[in-house]
């Protein structure tokens, strides 16, 4: 008698891009956090805030929300990476909102890396759900 479960209880292996697609859409959430975080600080310490600059940093904490929704998508980590474009152009309404766009942008990157190197050990069968257990 073996000691091995019927072929329609054994678990599925784990799926390494579903909590790939958490940590962005979790990153996603804490840049919005952060861009609606700026609101005060430019409305004090920045020329203050205008219906530009309001407008600007809400409407981009929204986009942020949204693309939460579309991460399941083989292009959303570049669509994540590009929208740090917009957030680094915000040095037009204060250059603290700059620093942010080039601080996400390196954490952004980050990702890619290591989207990449999941990439790689996937293709290997390095990853912990692709080995058999004994």
């Amino acid at each position: 008698m073996t000691d091995k479960p019927p072929a329609e209880q054994t678990p599925a292996p784990p799926d390494p891009w579903k909590s790939f697609r958490g940590v962005m859409a979790g990153t996603l959430i804490l840049e919005a956090i952060v861009v609606l975080l700026a609101l005060p600080v430019v409305g004090s310490v920045g020329g203050g805030l205008t219906a530009a600059s309001t407008a600007y940093l809400i409407g981009f904490a929204v986009l942020l929300l949204l693309m939460c929704g579309i991460q399941g998508r083989p292009w959303a980590i570049w669509a994540d990476l590009a929208v740090q474009i917009g957030l680094i152009a915000g040095w037009v309404i204060y250059p603290g909102v700059g620093v942010m766009g080039v601080i996400f942008a390196v954490v952004w990157l980050m990702i890619v890396y290591l989207r990449a190197e999941v990439l790689r050990r996937q293709k290997r069968g390095l990853l912990p759900g692709q080995t058999p257990r004994q």
